[in-house]
């Protein structure tokens, strides 16, 4: 398995015309030790209609997350922080960047419900899903844990599921050199959007 490693300091230099040099440590996230390819997984969007990860977000600087609709606290907050972001930034970076939300609930992110619940933060964020298989083996390819449903409590209005924070950040280069744990600033995040996007760009 995989382990998810951070690193720091490490150099290199990213620069357009007319711009001034970025580099890999001015970033807010935490960088990964080795770089992680963008991982081509099987999923759906709708029923009957397959959503395979890298072919769809190919090229893009994409912010992949797995989580679930029902999630009180750190999917919610992800997704508001990521869209706050996203909207203070100009339309040309915006329209650089994919969010991709993976549900780790297949039993009840039903896609409809997937796309209302997103739309709340951005009707931009495309929301897939799979079966329990592929899931658990997209989560521990990229050295998550796989989520674990569990025991409802009396009163809850049902179960819980614990899950890895972690958002993916694959930049155009189709690797992920950055992470970003829960807890990430939404201006953190807008900081570093157009860095990601200059440092490691599409070949």
């Amino acid at each position: 398995m995989r382990r998810l490693v951070i690193a720091a300091g490490i150099v290199a230099m990213g620069c357009a015309p007319g711009q001034p040099p970025v580099r890999p440590e001015d970033l807010k996230g935490p960088r990964l030790v080795k770089a992680i390819p963008r991982p081509s997984i099987p999923l759906q969007r709708t029923p009957g209609t397959p959503f395979d990860l890298a072919a769809e977000s190919k090229g893009k600087l994409t912010f992949l997350f797995f989580g679930y609709t029902n999630c009180p606290d750190v999917c919610p907050l992800h997704m508001a922080n990521l869209a706050a972001a996203l909207k203070s930034l100009p339309e040309d970076t915006r329209r650089q960047v994919r969010v991709i939300f993976v549900t780790t609930d297949p039993e009840r992110d039903t896609p409809e419900r997937l796309a209302s619940w997103l739309a709340q933060f951005d009707s931009g964020f495309v929301g897939v899903t799979g079966d329990s298989a592929t899931l658990e083996s997209a989560q521990r390819g990229l050295g998550m844990p796989a989520a674990m449903k569990d025991a409802a409590k009396p009163d809850s209005g049902g179960y819980t599921i614990s899950h890895g924070a972690h958002l993916w950040a694959f930049t155009p280069d189709d690797s992920a050199h950055v992470v970003y744990p829960m807890g990430m600033r939404r201006e953190d995040l807008a900081a570093d959007i157009p860095k990601l996007l200059r440092l490691w760009p599409g070949r």
